[in-house]
């Protein structure tokens, strides 16, 4: 499988920043939009890392350093920002992670996979003049809403509650985004996408030896590949999609072709976006621009 599953435009000329680029889907999706002409921003934690992985990208590849645990990084990361972004995609995230907090004091999966990610797109949205696309997962569906009096899951925390929660509000999040961008006439679009069940380090992660080990037979066996979980994510950014659109693997065992995805009912409750959108503006302190 490869891109040339769906058709791709000539992205000579573009910008696009992409988070969490070092390594899996958020490098392939890097190396799919050079190789269409597209200048990539490698936005990264880690910039050695960004630069090692950078040597990969067959085009134009510039890394920067950013962190979404620490919303100083992520505003500095943005005021230093110059001229127009084609795309912004908000790929970078964690899975399953043993309970902790950010630099700013969010549980931790919350606080990079959605208000990271939540505070940045803020920053830059008077740059960005094509798409804002944001990496979800599957997994929405293991919570059925956002616990918006204790979103930190204090007394409440398990790996996978605390990443369905922060998965959930990643498609929350764009369908605000997408209301907003409407109602102030703008012509970007916010879209969402997921990977499927695609092998990468995001797995593995859990600090339980025994189920760290279960995931990686699991990737080898089942998942399909970074480069093959990219897709949908490039399909988000490139295609004839409408505003709010959500695109994953199409075909059995969530592989295959990217296209269309359905999501959760909680996924598409208006007044659960509007309240998430609120209590991250008092969170992250950032607020929608335009």
């Amino acid at each position: 499988m490869s891109e040339t599953n769906v058709s791709l435009p000539d992205l000579t000329g573009s910008t696009a920043v992409i988070t969490g680029a070092n390594s899996g889907l958020g490098l392939e999706t890097a190396k799919v939009l050079a190789r269409r002409g597209a200048r990539v921003v490698l936005a990264v934690r880690d910039t050695a890392k960004g630069e090692e992985a950078a040597r990969e990208v067959e085009g134009e590849a510039d890394v920067r350093r950013l962190d979404l645990a620490d919303l100083a990084s992520v505003r500095e990361f943005a005021d230093g920002w110059k001229g127009d972004l084609a795309l912004l995609i908000n790929n970078a995230g964690l899975m399953a992670v043993p309970e902790g907090r950010t630099r700013d004091g969010f549980e931790t999966q919350f606080g990079v996979n959605h208000l990271g990610h939540f505070a940045l797109t803020n920053l830059l949205l008077p740059h960005v003049t094509g798409r804002v696309v944001t990496v979800s997962s599957g997994m929405h569906r293991a919570v059925n809403r956002i616990d918006f009096d204790n979103p930190n899951l204090e007394g409440r925390y398990t790996p996978y509650r605390a990443y369905g929660q922060s998965k959930l509000a990643n498609l929350l999040f764009t369908l605000e985004l997408q209301r907003r961008l409407d109602a102030a006439d703008s012509s970007v679009l916010a879209t969402a996408a997921h990977p499927g069940y695609a092998a990468t380090n995001l797995q593995g992660r859990t600090g339980k030896p025994l189920e760290d080990r279960f995931m990686g037979v699991l990737n080898r066996i089942v998942a399909q590949s970074a480069a093959a979980g990219a897709l949908p994510t490039v399909y988000a950014a490139t295609q004839d999609v409408p505003g709010a659109a959500f695109a994953g693997p199409t075909g059995l065992f969530m592989n295959g072709a990217p296209g269309p995805s359905s999501r959760s009912t909680a996924a598409q409750d208006p007044e659960a976006a509007r309240q998430l959108w609120e209590l991250s503006e008092k969170l992250t302190e950032t607020s929608f621009p335009l």
